[in-house]
Formats: structure tokens, C-alpha cells, sequence
């Protein structure tokens, strides 16, 4: 009876194990690079992106997102803006899955929070995949973190965010109703002319995958802004 309840227990332990182990996130190494250009004539704002992201430990490119938009500026502190994005998805094997996004964003300067600047990014898309028919709609919001850094520093901030993506609907591609994923980063912005500036650090993403899993991201995140 002692030598089967201790195969029992054995056997019990080695399920356990397995079972944390399946569902120990998926890590990776990626660096994303990012160029925006922002500008604006009288009421009229627009920017536009490029952003390649190598995925794999570094070794190859993941994505590669092209993002223009338009909009209006409703005052200094607030934007609103009608865009597209153009995707490509490079991650499945022996296929580029292509995406299309419409999205509307408002851009909403909040104000000084004790010395803190903070802001806020709402982002609703409507997104169609080349794997599959339907629409998936998702929800982002992101708010914005920035704190001037001793004079000595010179102009330099620390800057720190967080996006959480909500899916807002099930599609036949993949997307799943709920958490899609939440971004969170943390790094410097130093200035390099005018408006302009370059954004550095570490960016965290965990995601929910397709499988139902959950993906860990560890990234190095550069950021060219260049405004007029």
C-alpha cells in the first residue's frame, strides 16, 4: 500500500511538473526600431511610420509595420487622427501573413502631474487578415510617463509607458475576445534638434497567443521621432 501511494504521489509530481512547464510563457529576444515623422499644417496634423522589428533572438525580421495618418487638432493638447497601417507578419513558417488596419486615435497631451508630464494614446482598429475573412476590432490605450532629469543631464527624460490591447471580438484568423496583450516600457528620451527626439530602452510585451499560451518578449526598443 506505502510503495503504490508513493508511485501515486510520483506519478502526481511528474504531471505537476509537466503541466507548469506547458505553461511556462514562450520568451524572446527582439529589437524594434521605430521612425515617426509628425508634423501639421494650420488645424491639419499628420505623421507617418516605419517600424522593423526583429524578432528570434535578434536574428531576423518579425514584422514590419507601415502606419500613416491623418488628422485634426482640436487644440494644443488634443489630436484626433484617421489612419491605416500596412503589415506584414513574417513569425509563420514558409508564409508572410499580410494585415490591413483602419484605425481612429485620439493623442491627448493630460498635463503636469507634480512635475510628471503625462499623456495618453487611444487607439480603435478594425483589422482584416490574408488568413482569414472576418474583422477583428481592438481597443489600445496607452498612457505616457515623462519626468526631466537633473540639469546636469542637460534635456534628457525619463520616460516610462504601458499599452494595454484589448480584442474585442472572436475572428476566423485567430483573434480571440479579451486580453491580446500589454506592453510596458522604460528608457530615456533625449533631444536632437527642435521638437525633435530619440527614445531608448527596454520594452516588455506579454502576449496571449493564438494556442491560448502566453509569450514573453524582452525588447530593445529604439525610437526616432522627428517633428516639424
Amino acid at each position: 500500500m506505502i510503495r503504490h501511494t508513493r508511485l501515486l504521489l510520483a506519478a502526481l509530481c511528474l504531471i505537476a511538473t509537466g503541466a507548469r512547464t506547458s505553461a511556462e510563457p514562450v520568451q524572446d529576444g527582439q529589437l524594434w526600431i521605430n521612425t515617426s515623422l509628425f508634423g501639421s499644417v494650420g488645424d491639419v496634423a499628420y505623421f507617418a511610420e516605419v517600424q522593423p522589428r526583429i524578432g528570434n533572438g535578434i536574428s531576423q525580421l518579425d514584422q514590419l509595420i507601415l502606419r500613416p495618418a491623418v488628422g485634426w487638432k482640436v487644440n494644443d493638447a488634443l489630436v484626433l487622427y484617421q489612419g491605416y497601417a500596412y503589415v506584414e507578419d513574417h513569425g509563420m513558417r514558409d508564409m508572410v501573413r499580410i494585415e490591413d488596419r483602419s484605425f481612429q486615435e485620439i493623442n491627448w497631451k493630460i498635463g503636469e502631474v507634480s512635475g510628471v508630464k503625462v499623456s495618453s494614446r487611444t487607439r480603435f482598429e478594425q483589422r482584416w487578415q490574408s488568413t482569414g475573412r472576418d474583422v477583428g476590432f481592438r481597443l489600445r490605450e496607452n498612457v505616457r510617463f515623462a519626468v526631466p532629469l537633473p540639469q546636469d543631464w542637460g534635456s534628457v527624460s525619463a520616460v516610462g509607458w504601458t499599452e494595454l490591447f484589448v480584442a474585442l471580438n472572436d475572428t476566423d484568423w485567430g483573434a480571440r475576445a479579451g486580453f491580446d496583450r500589454i506592453r510596458a516600457f522604460i528608457g530615456l528620451e533625449l533631444p536632437i534638434g527642435g521638437k525633435s527626439t530619440v527614445e531608448i530602452g527596454y520594452l516588455n510585451q506579454t502576449a496571449r497567443t493564438q494556442a491560448g499560451g502566453t509569450e514573453l518578449d524582452h525588447i530593445l526598443s529604439l525610437n526616432l521621432f522627428v517633428r516639424y
